[in-house]
């Protein structure tokens, strides 16, 4: 795997994040289709009966829902091989339901890290970590 390659890599994975930066539907959606795969392989919760790049649009779908002012912040990121790993905080307000609750009006700030794997250019597999305690937390679910 070349330099040129991990740099590329890189590069798609600002696209991808400056999509969802717009907030808007369309846009996220149109970017992922052209990005990630349609059957690429997730190591995260995602919506049951999706997989792929179905599967994202989804979890974008239930986030701006959720947190139509969300915003991602990219903390660090680090491309080698066919991987590109970002460390990213994420705030935003509780304006729609979500995981079951109602609208709080509180703002969260969490953490997360993604691990995506690329094959011929496009997010084939995506690892995450994220800080879904303290999110809840912050929302008031648990204590």
């Amino acid at each position: 795997m070349s330099t040129d390659e991990a740099t590329r890599n890189k590069a798609t994975a600002t696209r991808l994040h400056d999509a969802v930066s717009t907030r808007d539907p369309e846009i996220i959606s149109k970017v992922i289709d052209e990005l990630v795969a349609p059957d690429a392989l997730f190591h995260t919760p995602v919506p049951m009966g999706s997989t792929g790049a179905q599967a994202l649009k989804q979890v974008w779908t239930v986030l701006l829902r959720a947190f139509p002012d969300i915003q991602v912040a990219v903390e660090d990121v680090i491309a080698e091989g066919d991987k590109v790993v970002s460390r990213n905080t994420v705030t935003g307000t509780h304006r729609g339901e979500y995981q079951g609750m109602a609208p709080t009006g509180r703002s969260v700030t969490y953490g997360e890290i993604f691990i995506l794997r690329f094959e011929g250019g496009r997010i084939a597999e995506i690892w995450g970590v994220v800080d879904v305690l303290s999110q809840m937390r912050q929302l008031g679910a648990v204590s």
